[in-house]
């Protein structure tokens, strides 16, 4: 995907989360992967430690790097979160290459 496409898509996708929540202000890398996390865990709970919130994000960057086969899911703990198994390396390093493959996830996640 092409920077400018990438920009252009990564605006809609934080226009589409903060519409659909009814936010005031674009939400972030940070704040997204949070949601997915939320997602991806499955089960309605409303509040969550740090800690927790930490392992919802690494929830996230797992099942949405799932796909390009870095992760595989494992299954589910005695509460029903999910586990993942790192399957290679993620040879990409820098933090802007590494936003940029996981907005790039984000959007092929959301289908945006």
């Amino acid at each position: 995907m092409e920077d400018w496409e990438l920009e252009f898509k990564w605006l809609q996708v934080r226009h589409y989360v903060k519409d659909s929540f009814g936010g005031d202000e674009l939400p972030d890398l940070r704040a997204i992967l949070l949601l997915i996390g939320v997602q991806e865990l499955g089960f309605k709970q409303t509040q969550f430690t740090k800690e927790e919130k930490q392992d919802l994000m690494h929830i996230a960057v797992c099942a949405l790097l799932e796909p390009s086969g870095y992760y595989e899911f494992e299954g589910r703990d005695q509460d029903g979160w999910p586990h993942y198994q790192q399957v290679k390396p993620f040879s990409v390093k820098g933090k802007e290459p590494q936003e940029k493959i996981l907005q790039e996830s984000i959007i092929k996640y959301l289908d945006i």
